[in-house]
């Protein structure tokens, strides 16, 4: 015997009924963004603040660099106001024409200035020198002798990081830290509590507790 299967056009499958996220589901996922925004946040400060401590403050004692900002645009395009000058000393014996050295000026209030050398003159033991900045239209009206037996010459120009130190010493950065730090904190402590799971408690409310009886 043959076994036929009548089909019926007007009959359609049910279509299937789409799932969305529950509000337990999308709060948790919520939670655990919070949490990982959080933590990433913090580890980026913290590499951030490290790297600049240990560039800034460990890097000079141990290698002998040294690091100066940027206050003018003397030296425009090459170093532009709020770059970091990496200078590393040179003896002065090397100096020589088209270097750019930082050092104190010989007048005023001596401060410390970047400026290429346009001029190097020896007698004896004395190196003289005489600097210009590329975008200043003259040489200083000064000339520069060495006292130290070495200069410091720029090997490399870290672009805006002395915006970022003076951003981070300013009153109204100092204060988000000092007080933003801690809330981050609280904030992933509290994210952390939140987001363990609830010990079950079903089986402990549902039993009913039967007294034991000792036999007469």
């Amino acid at each position: 015997m043959t076994t036929q299967t009548q089909s019926y056009p007007g009959r359609r499958r049910a279509a299937a009924t789409p799932s969305y996220p529950t509000a337990a589901a999308v709060t948790r996922i919520a939670k655990r963004t919070a949490k990982l925004a959080g933590k990433v946040l913090m580890v980026g400060i913290m590499v951030v603040a490290t790297a600049a401590f240990l560039f800034l403050a460990v890097g000079p004692r141990v290698f002998g660099y040294q690091t100066s900002t940027m206050l003018t645009g003397s030296m425009s395009p090459l170093i532009n106001p709020g770059d970091v000058v990496v200078s590393v000393p040179t003896p002065v014996t090397d100096l020589k024409v088209g270097d750019i050295v930082t050092y104190h000026i010989p007048v005023e209030d001596q401060r410390i200035e970047t400026h290429r050398i346009t001029d190097v003159a020896r007698a004896g033991s004395s190196t003289t020198i005489q600097t210009k900045g590329d975008a200043n239209n003259g040489a200083d009206p000064w000339t520069a002798t060495m006292a130290d037996d070495h200069a410091f010459t720029t090997v490399a120009v870290i672009p805006h990081l002395g915006d970022a130190i003076r951003a981070l010493r300013s009153p109204v950065v100092g204060k988000v830290l000092l007080y933003g730090a801690p809330a981050i904190l609280v904030l992933l402590l509290l994210t952390s509590i939140w987001s363990k799971p609830k010990e079950s408690t079903t089986g402990s409310a549902n039993s009913t507790a039967v007294p034991a009886t000792l036999p007469s």
